[in-house]
């Protein structure tokens, strides 16, 4: 076994048994039966701490062991979850995980300074323990005996009908770190434990013992509703090096045979229908085949499991007559297996250039086709266009995540923050099934971060000011995640107090951002708090106040060519929409010239295109009776050359809005590869990046939200000045 290999692997899973216990221990408080996710916070320490002392990492056992024990007593209904409790662990979670992180970088024993931190924390967690931190086993009734074999404890002690569980204990297991105790008092709390009889017939003479081996068995009567793998879980930690016979209720004998009946026609293997039915274990059914494999000639599985007393044998009889009746219809009824595969990131990433790189050859190749007019291989570039197409597609797809997993990182932030601002804030999540390309989703955590935060220190207000104003005393923000036109929308929205309108609006004349008279409408007010350094906060506070966030926020999401917008209602909360593009490698795209310059516009964005028409002297037309501002291509890149006779409006939508730009030529879709700019072009307004066309020329990407707000603000501003003509004028 690879040592090194195995840790790897343990912390990769101690990371994410941490991550699923801060779940649970963010959804204690608003679930009605909390009893499955103490379990589940406790499973996920007892593996930490079990697995930890497998690699003799004793820092991480002893605790983890102290947070078990709490935990423990929560099961036993002898703590209840409360607000300071789910904190504590959450924190005691954090620094298990940077242990973790001390061990992944190579430093395996503990780290002094962090030992202190923890010691603050144990602190903390043996104030719950007032009496011990675990149970002794004179809590169980106890018989002392010398049975070395699995026998079903009597009626007399145990009752008529109960699941019977034999333990032999490895005498290594306490070396590792586990408490056999502790493995009967979390059998406890999946049934009831009727009778226990101790086995100390294995303990050798006193001068043969070793203080650190473990002599001891158990014989077991439960009570339980569950199964026989839930039962077989309990003992995961110590079922390779123990030895673990369980014997099931009289009562699941028929349940196991009339399961065996019921089950789909899919497996022939004798094993894994009783697997299936739930009478034998998936270790058990291993243990079994280990002993078929050592046995000469090989002996049937069932006559194995009968000899273990691991399977009843009517049970075995129900199964092959099952496995029969599947092998006389295993021609009609053959199923087949789906199967997935893990991929490297990097991987994925190569192959999307590689797409790339074919899309623009299949383009050289299709402009080839093209100029000779030759009709065979122009029906083989369309050919070849159609699967480059559906190759794309299948890549793009491949880099496909749900947002969710992003979204479930900020139950922490908001349980965090709402603590230290001293507010009840809930965060509320729709959409989590949305998906967008990996690399938006790595990149947009921490704008989204700065936005929740913003909204829970600005945003929501304090208890007794919302009480005062009708509105319940605990703050909401939700966030939603949705597609819309070829693009991703992610809100970020809180039923605070809203934006001061007034009070941004002379912050920004404050600061010489506006001039005084200048008017703005509501959504150019609410879009000053992006500007670098702006902030409308009396204090400055750890959250927020000194004018840094917004605008990392809009410089970020710009960098993924999305755009940010806000609608505000005073006294009814503010909603941030981030509106970004489902990918940033390959699009559909439309190919337009201006003089001998080719751009390539986004499909997705584009609503129609019409003829130019408008009067001499305006950047306005008419469409079908809605005002459409349009910008002159020409006029905003200079490009030389003469106006053609007939230009045409390529009309825009973005967020809900529309814009014009007036274009020479349509030279129709193209398959669009994404380059990014050089640095050195980083300022240059209204493109997004390049693209090659067939030719092996560059076109340059238009960045569509960038011209739409352009042309907005520019209608605006004229329009200020029209107004300020007219004052002028009546004056």
């Amino acid at each position: 076994m690879n040592l090194d290999h195995a840790l790897q692997t343990f912390i990769v899973e101690g990371r994410e048994l941490i991550a699923e216990m801060e779940l649970s221990l963010l959804a204690v408080d608003s679930s009605e039966d909390k009893s499955d996710l103490v379990n589940a916070i406790f499973r996920a320490a007892h593996t930490i701490k079990g697995s930890a002392g497998l690699f003799g990492l004793d820092h991480i056992v002893a605790f983890t062991h102290v947070v078990e024990s709490v935990l423990d007593r929560v099961r036993d209904s002898r703590l209840t979850m409360s607000d300071d409790l789910i904190h504590l662990m959450l924190s005691s979670g954090d620094h298990i995980g940077l242990m973790l992180n001390l061990i992944a970088a190579g430093e395996i024993e503990a780290d002094p300074e962090l030992s202190q931190s923890g010691v603050v924390l144990l602190d903390q967690l043996h104030a719950y323990l007032d009496d011990g931190s675990a149970r002794s086993a004179d809590a169980f009734p106890v018989a002392h005996d010398d049975i070395d074999k699995t026998e079903r404890i009597g009626s007399v002690h145990a009752g008529n009908d109960h699941w019977h569980i034999s333990v032999r204990f490895g005498q290594d297991i306490l070396r590792n770190g586990m408490d056999p105790i502790s493995f009967i008092r979390y059998l406890a709390t999946v049934g009831t434990i009727s009778a226990i009889i101790t086995l100390p017939n294995a303990i050798p003479e006193e001068q043969d013992m070793d203080a650190e081996a473990c002599y001891l068995g158990f014989e077991i009567a439960l009570h339980s509703d569950a199964d026989k793998q839930t039962i077989e879980n309990v003992f995961e930690f110590v079922r390779d090096e123990s030895q673990i016979r369980i014997l099931s209720p009289h009562s699941q004998i028929e349940k196991y045979i009339e399961l065996l009946a019921e089950l789909p026609e899919e497996s022939t293997r004798l094993g894994e229908l009783l697997v299936r039915c739930g009478s034998l274990t998936a270790q058990e059914l291993d243990r079994a085949l280990n002993t078929q494999s050592e046995t000469s000639p090989a002996k049937p599985i069932g006559s194995i499991l009968v000899d273990q007393r691991t399977v009843r044998p009517e049970v075995v009889e129900a199964a092959l007559q099952k496995q029969n009746q599947v092998n006389e219809r295993a021609n009609e009824n053959k199923s087949q297996e789906s199967q997935s595969i893990r991929v490297d990131a990097e991987k994925l990433d190569q192959l999307i250039n590689l797409v790339g790189e074919l899309i623009i050859a299949g383009a050289s190749v299709n402009l080839i086709a093209r100029r000779t007019h030759h009709a065979e291989l122009l029906e083989r570039a369309s050919t070849l266009s159609t699967l480059v197409e559906e190759v794309r597609d299948s890549a793009l797809q491949l880099r496909m995540v749900k947002i969710g997993a992003t979204f479930n990182r900020f139950k922490r932030v908001v349980h965090d923050v709402s603590r230290e601002l001293g507010k009840d804030i809930v965060l509320e999540i729709e959409g989590e099934e949305t998906e967008l390309d990996k690399t938006v989703v790595e990149k947009i955590g921490d704008p989204l971060m700065h936005l929740i935060r913003n909204a829970m220190d600005h945003g929501i207000e304090a208890a007794q000011v919302r009480l005062a104003q009708g509105k319940a005393a605990s703050g909401t923000i939700r966030l939603n995640a949705y597609h819309d036109s070829g693009s991703i929308v992610i809100s970020v929205s809180d039923d605070g107090g809203g934006l001061n309108r007034d009070r941004i609006h002379a912050k920004a004349v404050e600061r010489g951002l506006i001039e005084a008279h200048q008017h703005l409408s509501d959504d150019e007010v609410y879009a000053l708090i992006f500007e670098p350094g702006f902030s409308t906060a009396e204090q400055v506070s750890n959250l927020s106040g000194r004018g840094v966030g917004m605008d990392v926020v809009k410089r970020n999401i710009t960098a993924l060519r999305g755009s940010v917008s806000i609608h505000s209602e005073t006294g009814t909360g503010t909603t941030v929409s981030v509106r970004l593009p489902l990918t940033l490698a390959i699009i559909d795209g439309f190919l337009v010239e201006i003089g001998n310059a080719v751009f390539a516009i986004p499909l997705d964005m584009i609503e129609e295109c019409v003829e130019f028409t408008a009067e001499p002297g305006h950047d306005y037309t008419n469409l079908r009776g809605e005002v459409l501002p349009f910008i002159r291509l020409r006029e905003l890149f200079s490009v030389s050359g003469n106006v053609t006779r007939r230009e045409n409006i390529v009309v825009l939508k973005h967020a809900g809005r529309k814009a014009g730009l007036v274009v020479d030529t349509l030279l129709g879709e193209f398959q669009t590869v994404i380059k990014p700019l050089a640095k050195m072009f980083s300022q240059v307004k209204c493109i997004s990046g390049s693209t090659i066309l067939g030719s092996g020329e560059v076109a340059l990407i238009l960045d569509v939200p960038a011209l739409v707000e352009y042309c907005e603000t520019r209608e605006s501003t004229n329009s200020n000045y029209r107004n300020q003509q007219s004052m002028a004028v009546t004056s």
